[in-house]
């Protein structure tokens, strides 16, 4: 017969203080178990607990990003990068020297020829930046945004690609940057994720992964929360359950597992028992997140978050995208006004292999004007300076019409790793500059290349983070999150 647990005993175990239990503690978990909380107060620091943020390295600029990820890549050459060149050699090939190595996703090089854009470009803000004649509303925010034109990634599939944008590596089970980031800094929130997860379309290939902790605790991962009724499936108490109920038997439960883990040193317990608190807390604070029943009109016709669909999403996922988008940019700024480190902000497809036209249409038309008004609202209310903006996607489009099966009609764009465009905003990033320079029809870079992994040095650097420097154990080896690789875009830094 199992041995009983005297509650008393057990209650009276509990009231260590965390300084006390903190000092004796092999794990280093103080008896209420808030990893959060105890990061807060920087009772974890230089303690080896494997849920002790690191601190940053020097004085932040950012303290929050918000990373709006297009899954599926929109074509940089009918959005961000104008190339008249293209245009003009629209319908003819290229050498056969250029794309003798080069492999494609769907495009038969023998018959691949360039496609010119449909799309109009003009100078937009003082600082002149061309922009598409799809991104207006972007466009009156560009004097705030750093584009950069030289992006360009290993991969030309989208799942690595994704893996590569978001962790750093092509390969499954490596950490995200917002847990990363997690890791590193912990929450300013109490009684929310440190890092969460906003989805829209019809889902990125690479799903889940994408906000994986990998080998970091799983109390790093980030939090899918949905944008319309119970943020988190399951979070609410059964019926007959009260809250004084579920807090008795949580107590209870998290004295078994700090039992546990003062005797097995196993960290995912004291990521079991933080999550099990956060989400006792989560659930006053997550339903007052989603009611939005407090945004002003006039905030929400800033974000269009009451526009119905134009056109029809094709790829872009079911049809009511224009309302989800701009109700997840609302929700962004919610949870970083909260306090929540990292906000991942997910759309799905932009994989425009065939009709191009209509497709790219009513995505951009759909983004625009919420991240556009995103920018706006964080500025207005002077959360821009220590909030980073994000806008990218795993890597761009070919200047080569798609010409699946032989077609000789050319109404899409297949993936293009070599050139690509992303912009930041925020965070201590200076706006109104173009950095970097494709080539004249957009195929490769012609002036400062900006990897994946210097993207990523430069993100981490807004936060105080020496990116060399942030690393963690596993098997054996230091990892981080850019790798061998990484240098800072110093043009873009403050």
């Amino acid at each position: 017969m199992a041995k009983r647990i005297d509650p008393k005993a057990a209650r009276e175990w509990a009231q260590l203080t965390r300084r006390d239990f903190l000092a004796t503690s092999a794990s280093g978990i103080g008896t209420a178990a808030l990893a959060s909380l105890l990061q807060q107060d920087n009772l974890l620091a230089n303690t080896g607990n494997p849920l002790a943020n690191i601190g940053p390295h020097f004085a932040p600029k950012a303290k929050r990003c918000i990373f709006i990820f297009m899954a599926g890549a929109p074509s940089h050459v009918d959005l961000f990068d104008p190339k008249p060149k293209l245009n003009e050699l629209s319908g003819k090939p290229l050498p056969k020297e250029m794309t003798a190595n080069v492999r494609f996703a769907f495009i038969k090089k023998e018959s691949a020829v360039l496609m010119g854009t449909k799309r109009k470009f003009k100078p937009h803000g003082q600082c002149g930046m061309e922009l598409s004649d799809l991104l207006p509303h972007i466009g009156s925010v560009s004097d705030d945004i750093a584009l950069i034109r030289s992006m360009h990634t290993d991969q030309f599939n989208h799942h690595p690609g994704q893996l590569m944008m978001n962790t750093g590596s092509p390969l499954f089970g490596r950490p995200s940057v917002g847990s990363w980031l997690a890791y590193g800094l912990g929450s300013e929130s109490k009684n929310l994720p440190s890092y969460v997860v906003l989805t829209a379309g019809r889902g990125s290939s690479g799903g889940a992964s994408l906000w994986s902790s990998g080998f970091l605790p799983s109390n790093y991962q980030g939090v899918l929360f949905r944008n319309q009724g119970d943020p988190v499936l399951n979070l609410g108490n059964p019926p007959g359950i009260t809250r004084e109920m579920q807090h008795y038997g949580l107590d209870a439960i998290n004295d078994l597992n700090r039992m546990r883990h003062s005797a097995v040193g196993d960290p995912e317990i004291a990521s079991r028992i933080a999550s099990y608190e956060l989400a006792f807390r989560m659930q006053t604070a997550a339903p007052e997140l989603m009611d939005l029943s407090g945004e002003n009109q006039a905030t929400l016709d800033l974000y269009g978050a009451e526009r119905k669909d134009t056109l029809s999403p094709g790829r872009g996922g079911p049809a009511g995208q224009f309302t989800k988008f701009a109700r997840n940019c609302i929700l962004a700024r919610r949870l970083v006004e909260r306090g929540v480190r990292f906000v991942n902000l997910y759309h799905a497809s932009w994989d425009h292999h065939s009709n191009l036209d209509n497709e790219l249409s009513y995505n951009a038309t759909m983004a625009d004007q919420p991240v556009a008004a995103l920018i706006k609202d964080l500025k207005q209310r002077g959360l821009l300076d220590e909030t980073l903006v994000i806008w990218g996607a795993e890597f761009g489009r070919t200047p080569l019409g798609e010409n699946r099966g032989g077609n000789k009609m050319n109404t899409g764009r297949d993936h293009h790793p070599f050139a690509f465009s992303m912009f930041m905003a925020g965070g201590g990033i200076k706006g109104g500059q173009v950095y970097g320079k494709s080539d004249e029809i957009g195929w490769g870079i012609d002036e400062n290349p900006v990897h994946v992994n210097d993207f990523h040095a430069t993100l981490l650097n807004q936060f105080g983070i020496e990116h060399t420097k942030l690393t963690y154990r596993f098997q054996g080896r230091d990892f981080r999150l850019t790798d061998v690789g990484g240098n800072l875009i110093q043009p873009l830094i403050s």
